[in-house]
């Protein structure tokens, strides 16, 4: 530790002897360096920052809503590109004096250095431009900043609705070409389907819809069998009924005929015996010997002898029987309808195989062909709906947040940082120039250095001694060492008050 503090003394009393070489150089490099900041033109930068709105209620309600924030992407990737740049030097003052493409590619380089473009959010952009040239004044420079990013910001507009514009009318028009394509295909394939229907009209649409043809068949017998069995069972219900009911109704009186005598004669007897006559009455006797009689006659003639009034109800049933009579008919033929067509369909499936598969074939090769052409029809459509929309009105609205505005105060470089830099840095030099002259000579400033580098004891040392003369010639170099080195100071307070007050009258 002892060693390291001599050391230490030893180089401060280096420097300190030779002090005036210090303050010389760092004087000359403050100086030098000092010109050098002052040199550096003040560059300016102005930002500004987009809002995109990218929900758009009437695309979305019809139905064409694209992906905005894809687009959005797109475009500030792109917008740093070289001929955007080349768009913002040609319309600012940055393009003045640029006549060869070579100086135009220098300038374009520039720019994107000094250009940045960032995303803080989905919908959320930030321009910003620094600028910053030696042969512009500090109030151009900053009027130049902004009107970079006001003309980032311009094609950052123009790009997005210009380019879904573009984009749109060249999806049309690929579209077109694609549909003209399938329709001349679509239509050969149909005239190969309408010149195998014509000769093969059973296999319509190929071996698959003769399956399902077939199938379609099977289910509707089944129903027709099930619907058959119930009208079946539906007339043998009313034949039953017909069976137990008369044709006729019966009437007492001679109107009724036998049996309506019959009937009025056993009235007749019943009404006698009401007021007490005996069997041996004659008109009791009487009655019941007519009644004898006409019973004889009625079994003569039978049931089904026509007699009294025709029966209401058995003429309803027999309607309603010819009425389910005719259905369970038409079930029948068309049952056997359904089983001819099915024999038909399976015969014309199992003795043609190879033509079935050319029928597959042609079914399978128009369908896909239709549904490509549909679905190309359709998008066709809604990207024309979409390009119609977005020459009305822009699918994407932007909302400046933060317009571009002049700046008031440099970016860079920041000349008070620089200028202490600057002062350090000749004060260090200096110091270090001083304590390498010191080393380069062969002489020791302690005892201790003395006797390491000799490798013999020291005795002792002679201290410097001065008279009154010596001493004042000492003191007045001092005082100019004192004024030099705070007129140095004294310097660099100016120039940073000089920086401060140009700082503030910019622009």
């Amino acid at each position: 530790m002892s060693e390291i503090f001599e050391e230490l003394r030893a180089a401060i009393y280096t420097v300190w002897h030779r002090r005036w070489l210090a303050l010389a150089v760092a004087w000359g490099i403050c100086i030098l360096g000092w010109l050098v900041v002052a040199m550096i033109p003040n560059s300016y930068e102005a930002k500004a920052r987009i809002y995109v709105d990218l929900d758009d209620v009437l695309s979305e309600q019809i139905g064409i809503a694209g992906d905005g924030r894809q687009e959005i992407r797109r475009v500030r990737q792109t917008l740093a590109s070289s001929v955007n740049l080349e768009k913002v030097i040609r319309g600012t003052k940055l393009g003045e004096g640029i006549t060869e493409r070579s100086q135009m590619d220098g300038a374009i380089a520039d720019l994107s250095k000094k250009v940045t473009i960032a995303s803080e959010e989905d919908n959320l952009f930030s321009l910003s431009a620094k600028v910053g040239k030696r042969e512009y004044s500090d109030a151009e420079n900053a009027m130049l900043a902004r009107d970079v990013v006001q003309k980032l910001i311009d094609i950052f507009r123009e790009e997005n609705i210009a380019g879904n514009r573009s984009e749109v009318a060249g999806t049309i028009v690929f579209l077109d070409r694609q549909l003209d394509d399938r329709k001349k295909e679509l239509e050969a394939a149909e005239q190969r389907r309408l010149a195998f229907e014509a000769k093969y009209p059973e296999l319509i649409g190929g071996s698959s819809t003769l399956a399902t043809k077939i199938q379609q068949a099977r289910t509707e017998l089944r129903g027709v069998d099930a619907d058959l069995a119930a009208a079946q069972s539906a007339l043998a219900a009313i034949n039953g009924q017909i069976a137990g009911t008369p044709r006729t109704i019966v009437t007492p009186g001679d109107s009724g005929g036998t049996r309506g005598a019959l009937m009025q004669a056993q009235s007749q007897l019943a009404q006698l015996r009401g007021r007490g006559l005996t069997d041996e009455h004659p008109d009791v006797a009487a009655t019941r010997k007519q009644i004898e009689l006409l019973r004889r006659q009625a079994a003569e003639e039978g049931p089904n002898a026509a007699s009294g009034q025709p029966n209401p109800a058995y003429t309803s049933l027999i309607s309603i029987k010819a009425e389910r009579q005719a259905g369970v008919e038409s079930l029948q033929a068309r049952r056997a309808a359904l089983q001819s067509d099915i024999a038909a369909l399976m015969g014309s499936q199992a003795s043609e195989p190879e033509v079935a598969a050319e029928a597959n074939r042609i079914s399978r090769d128009y369908e896909v062909l239709r549904k490509k052409y549909d679905e190309l029809l359709q998008d066709r459509e809604e990207i024309r709906l979409r390009g119609q929309v977005e020459n009305e009105r822009s699918s994407v609205k932007f909302d400046l947040i933060d317009p571009p505005v002049v700046p008031r105060k440099p970016a860079a470089p920041n000349r008070p940082l620089l200028l202490l830099g600057v002062l350090f840095a000749g004060l260090g030099a200096g110091a270090g120039a001083a304590f390498g002259i010191g080393q380069l000579r062969s002489t020791f400033s302690t005892e201790g250095k003395l006797e390491r580098a000799m490798g013999l004891p020291v005795i002792g040392s002679i201290s410097h001694t001065m008279n009154d003369g010596a001493r004042a010639i000492q003191a007045k170099r001092l005082k100019q060492f004192i004024g030099a080195t705070a007129a140095l100071g004294g310097v660099f307070v100016i120039l940073l008050a000089i920086e401060f007050v140009q700082v503030g009258g910019v622009a």
